[in-house]
């Protein structure tokens, strides 16, 4: 089984039990509509990634860790779309959650997912409970406090952001994480990793500025001009769009070359490439060519 169906049945599963019979039926529908149909997937497929290169064992708990971070991943963006926050009417080509649902349902949908991300991760943990703690610890710093993705957040509240920490911690968080957790899980070396989840990272924020200012919201499927909007610091505007397309072809570069040596190295690099073909707006093309 691919590593896509793969994250979807694993995902299937758990939303499946958190919408049980007993179960608010709103709720259980706002959840669901949270995470699908989901986006690129790229935070769980990077940590399967991760564990086929260092070996694939307890594969079942890859799958877990690989879930539970889109699973958090899904509950910032219903977050982040509050109207208390971005106030963004779409996600994923679709109405947001808060539209759909209202804001009370909202924000439990949300706070729902969170707490499911780790009962996905302790129902696996059996498999390997020594990998469990270390999994939980690196998936909750990525979420919380002081560097994860609510320190992220947070940042966009403060009279003034510091970028890197701003970035680092509002989108590197859960890359790293995903880095990472898929090495736990395998019984890899999870620092080896680490590199690799922070270069996407940063990538990928560089990425969304760029298709923030030159993509339009059809295309990726939400508001665009929302750092113009609100007043937050971006890589075109601190770099110019010349040197954020630089900025973010060079972290791709490194992303690669920081892939330790292991026998799916070539699997993981051709995966990386592929995605990071979508990372450049096609109107900015030219200016990349």
């Amino acid at each position: 089984m691919d590593a896509g169906s793969r994250i979807e049945r694993t995902l299937e599963a758990a939303l499946a039990r958190a919408g049980g019979e007993d179960a608010p039926p709103l709720v259980a529908s706002a959840m669901r509509y949270a995470v699908f149909p989901g986006g690129a997937r790229i935070r769980p497929r990077l940590a399967l990634g991760v564990a086929a290169a260092c070996g694939g064992s307890a594969p079942g708990l890859a799958e877990a860790a690989a879930a539970s971070i889109e699973l958090l991943h899904c509950a910032s963006l219903v977050h982040d779309d509050l109207p208390c926050f971005d106030d963004a009417s779409t996600r994923r080509g679709k109405i947001s959650v808060h539209c759909a649902f209202g804001e009370p349902l909202a924000v439990l949908a949300g706070d729902g997912l969170i707490v499911l991300a780790f009962e996905v991760l302790a129902r696996a943990g059996a498999a390997a409970p020594q990998r469990l703690a270390p999994l939980v610890t690196t998936i909750a710093a990525a979420t919380g406090m002081p560097n994860g993705i609510v320190a992220g957040q947070a940042w966009e509240s403060e009279p003034a952001i510091d970028l890197a920490l701003y970035h680092r911690a509002k989108t590197g968080a859960l890359f790293s994480a995903a880095t990472r957790a898929g090495a736990i899980a395998a019984g890899g070396d999870p620092e080896a990793w680490r590199p690799l989840g922070d270069y996407i990272g940063e990538a990928y924020q560089v990425a969304d500025d760029l298709h923030d200012i030159a993509s339009s919201a059809e295309e990726i499927g939400k508001p665009t001009g929302q750092d113009a909007m609100h007043g937050r610091a971006s890589a075109p505007a601190l770099l110019g769009v010349e040197g954020a397309i630089d900025r973010l072809e060079e972290l791709v570069a490194r992303a690669i070359a920081s892939i330790p040596p292991c026998e799916g190295a070539g699997e993981l690099r051709a995966v990386i490439q592929h995605a990071s073909k979508r990372f450049v707006p096609k109107s900015l093309a030219r200016v990349a060519a």
